[in-house]
């Protein structure tokens, strides 16, 4: 194991922190995301888009951006609204638990979140295989140097609490 007192050692356990960082604020992203997707009426959704989308259609009625994001919403139902909403706000939830756990060193939080981490690493790779959203396969990589990261954490933290006793 790298000695957490090296140049290398201090990097990693800055990089580990950087990355609890980004984790808690896109899982904080999330649940609000799901909350508003909750609280907001579905017809209003649909209304924003589409004055969202009008001025590009009536300059460009073939804009291809404009298009999808119209066709998504044509066949965004209230049903997959709240689907979504609790999804979300489930993601975010569980990811800012992990993160807050984490952060507070709270060591049986470790193995867990590495397995968490791997669930979703599973999960976005078979996104990644079935529809081919290279979005997916770089949250994977990301997902799997994270549990790199925290598996060195739990190590060392192991380290430091047993030198302690």
């Amino acid at each position: 194991m790298i000695n957490p007192a090296s140049r290398l050692g201090k990097w990693l356990h800055w990089l580990f922190e950087a990355s609890l960082i980004l984790k808690g604020l896109f899982a904080a992203a999330e649940s609000l995301g799901g909350l508003g997707l909750l609280l907001t009426p579905n017809t209003a959704i649909i209304t924003f888009v589409t004055w969202l989308t009008r001025h590009d259609l009536t300059q460009q009625p073939t804009a291809d951006m404009a298009l999808w994001v119209q066709h998504l919403t044509e066949a965004f139902p209230l049903q997959v609204q709240h689907f979504y909403a609790f999804y979300l706000l489930a993601h975010g939830a569980v990811k800012f638990t992990m993160v807050i756990m984490l952060a507070r060193r709270i060591l049986w939080a470790y193995p867990g979140a590495m397995v968490l981490l791997a669930g979703f690493v599973v999960y976005q790779i078979t996104e990644f295989v079935t529809h081919g959203s290279y979005t997916f396969l770089a949250l994977s990589f990301l997902d799997a140097i994270m549990i790199v990261l925290v598996y060195r954490e739990w190590n060392v933290l192991k380290l430091l609490r047993g030198a302690a006793h």
